[in-house]
């Protein structure tokens, strides 16, 4: 299988215990089928622990219970989790062995990044110093099956290495760049499928206040937010902007609507101008939205039918 990262992928390392917002605690905790099937095999302390914790979400998900505090009942007072150092971390569940990691596959290809939500992740792409950029390689995965309408993925593929070019474009300013990705975002998704821009929706700040809440912090930035357009061009935005197009763009070609991908890059440069500019302010965002069933899919019902998230009310930000 093709495999496509992030130069700056390699560099990830976890700081475990010493993490300031630890993975492991404000999620629940999806258990996988592989890892219920060896804790099935555990007898002792350890077993009985897991066996009182699994429960079951609202989407029929088998997870672990949070402490009342909302930490894993794994995560130790050390912040570090017992079943990783009773049994291994390949025993761990398959979203904590991954985390922050995401992975995208397109048949014969696999993509990989880290992700904002992970304080360590985040800080490395806000202080990228060399250009966004990615690598290539092969890995022994065979291809996934899959029904890719192979047509619209080579579309989608070269339509993001265009965005890419735009985004880093160095003789323009940032905000430029947003405002005339936004404007091609536009003209590939009316090559690609129809798409009408609602003429209603909640207001713009609202977009941001969750119904599940994860850290007070994000509530407290939103309560307290201020614009500083200034801030939208710096590096860091466009890093932010790189990143979306990289996790999000290519999703379209199982659901054709490529112009919320490109809205969500507008929307994450403008996250540091108006809740915070630091990366730890992405983070919470990411970590609140990205990593909340519940957020992304109310965030992605706004990009698509909030008439204050369109291409043009977009742009009066970035002007």
């Amino acid at each position: 299988m093709k495999l496509i990262t992030p130069d700056f992928y390699k560099d990830f390392k976890c700081i475990a215990g010493n993490c300031p917002d630890s993975c492991c605690a404000g999620w629940e905790v999806d258990a996988d089928e592989k890892s219920l099937d060896y804790y099935k095999t555990l007898s002792g302390d350890l077993r009985n622990r897991i066996d009182s914790v699994l429960t079951t979400d609202e989407f029929g998900n088998t997870v672990f219970k949070l402490t009342e505090s909302k930490r894993c009942p794994f995560l130790n007072n050390n912040n570090l989790c017992d079943i990783h150092i009773s049994e291994g971390g390949e025993h761990t569940p398959y979203t904590c062995r991954t985390f922050p990691r995401f992975i995208n596959d397109f048949g014969g290809t696999r993509e990989m990044g880290i992700s904002f939500s992970c304080p360590v992740a985040s800080d490395m792409m806000w202080n990228l110093e060399e250009k966004f950029d990615f690598c290539e390689g092969f890995n022994s995965i065979p291809p996934s099956l899959n029904d890719i309408d192979a047509e619209l993925y080579y579309i989608l593929l070269n339509s993001r290495k265009a965005a890419y070019a735009i985004v880093q474009n160095q003789f323009k300013s940032v905000s430029s760049r947003i405002c005339e990705l936004l404007d091609y975002g536009l003209k590939v998704q009316s090559e690609i499928n129809p798409y009408e821009e609602a003429n209603h929706g909640i207001d713009f700040i609202d977009v941001f206040k969750n119904p599940e809440n994860i850290n007070p912090q994000w509530v407290e930035k939103v309560k307290s937010y201020q614009f500083n357009p200034n801030v939208v061009n710096t590096i860091s935005s466009e890093n932010i902007a790189m990143y979306f197009l990289f996790r999000y763009f290519m999703q379209a070609v199982y659901d054709k609507d490529v112009l919320s991908k490109v809205k969500m890059a507008a929307v994450g440069a403008l996250i540091p101008a108006f809740f915070g500019n630091d990366s730890w302010t992405v983070h919470l965002w990411s970590k609140e939205t990205e990593h909340s069933d519940i957020n992304m899919e109310r965030y992605k019902y706004q990009l698509r039918h909030n008439i204050n998230l369109s291409v043009e009310n977009l742009k009066k930000y970035f002007q």
